[in-house]
């Protein structure tokens, strides 16, 4: 059986869901971090005391969820809450790209760990498209119990701890036979970023190396146009308004620049991805692009085909254009295709802005605010390009 091949890093199937969620029940570890998340705001002493609470409760819950599908219904209500909570408004364009009677293959730019794969599989889901098989990098499965969630909720494993060259490119390959496979025979949809990981400083680049990665199980017999063609490529684009962890990325590139290196905190990405699902964020817009249907020689063309996409449809919200008149004015802003911004409205965005950072350290302040204003620059960037 050709599925065996992808056993460790495909996603769990539904024969082992319910089994998966029996082991994650008797796992104090689990049961004690689901309790910190749900009451983060209560004392220690009281976190323990709920333990059997939680573990009661979610054993109830898991009566009921028996395949991939279950359990991805049960999730839905609290990442609708969440979506309540943390998001102004939530907005949807270029869906018609996306068919219905093939899989496709979506690069979307990086900005959060969680909340890219999740909102824009949120998207399908609402307009009755198949859900994502998401890769996920190993550096972020830092417990068992953490890996286990993540594959019972259709994610499979990118391996980024190989180092030897030789080992790296095995798992390249192994990683893209997993995805033409996916694609192809499973009919799945699938989901990576652009780039490993998150664009900090708002400049949405795809990496070569993950197109480069794609190509590497094609047959010898098969042009790298043909195999791409295959895969149904849609580019696709998320722009929050705020950034949950600005602040924190901000630090991070300023201490890259003066220091020449930034050292990551003991469990630092937790902490990321769970500010990034609690925390604020305004407005945010999803556009899928039109599928990848170019002449492709190398994949240099096809890089620059979904950078054209993604920073073109790329959504301007106000906080963008406030930190860009900040930086530069308005220089070049009249020849930029973007939302009609009443004045009074831009006003009391300025002020909701400029509150937000001012409690920036003034030391990386100016790094904040080129990540909010390089969308803009990108976009111009981009329309010069296309004049030359």
């Amino acid at each position: 059986m050709i599925i065996q091949k992808f056993d460790d890093i495909r996603p769990y199937n539904d024969v082992e869901v319910h089994p998966t969620i029996k082991c994650l029940l008797k796992d104090d570890e689990f049961i004690r971090a689901v309790t910190r998340f749900r009451f983060a705001h209560y004392p220690e002493f009281i976190q323990c005391m709920m333990m059997p609470f939680v573990r009661y409760y979610l054993s109830y819950q898991a009566n009921s969820i028996h395949t991939v599908h279950d359990l991805q219904l049960r999730i839905e209500p609290y990442l609708k809450r969440m979506i309540d909570r943390t998001i102004s408004g939530l907005s949807i364009s270029g869906i018609d790209n996306v068919s219905d009677s093939q899989p496709h293959l979506f690069i979307s730019n990086h900005r959060d760990i969680a909340m890219d794969p999740a909102l824009i599989n949120w998207a399908l889901h609402h307009n009755n498209h198949q859900t994502l098989r998401i890769a996920i990098g190993d550096n972020l499965l830092t417990k068992p119990y953490v890996s286990d969630l993540m594959r019972l909720n259709k994610s499979f494993i990118v391996n980024r701890s190989a180092t030897a060259p030789r080992e790296k490119l095995k798992v390249a390959k192994h990683l893209s036979s997993y995805i033409h496979y996916s694609i192809v025979e499973e009919r799945e949809n699938i989901w990576i970023a652009q780039r490993e990981g998150r664009a900090k400083d708002g400049l949405d680049r795809t990496n070569s190396a993950v197109v480069g990665m794609l190509g590497l199980s094609k047959p010898k017999t098969v042009t790298l146009q043909e195999y791409i063609h295959e895969l149904n490529i849609v580019p696709v684009t998320i722009s929050y308004e705020y950034d949950p962890c600005d602040m924190d990325k901000a630090k991070e590139l300023y201490c890259q620049q003066a220091h020449g290196e930034y050292e990551k905190e003991e469990h630092e990405d937790a902490s990321s991805i769970a500010k990034g699902i609690t925390g604020f964020k305004g407005n945010v817009h999803i556009h899928f692009g039109d599928v990848l249907r170019g002449h492709y020689e190398n994949t240099d063309q096809i890089v620059a085909e979904i950078d054209d996409a993604i920073i073109r449809n790329y959504h301007i919200h106000p906080s963008n254009m406030v930190a860009y008149r900040i930086l530069h004015g308005d220089c070049g802003c009249e020849k930029l295709n973007l939302p009609d911004f009443h004045a009074s409205s831009l006003v009391e965005h300025k002020q909701q802005f400029e509150k937000r950072i001012a409690q920036c350290d003034s030391r990386w302040r100016e790094i904040l605010l080129a990540m909010y204003a390089n969308p803009v620059c990108s976009q111009q960037s981009l329309m010069q390009s296309h004049k030359v």
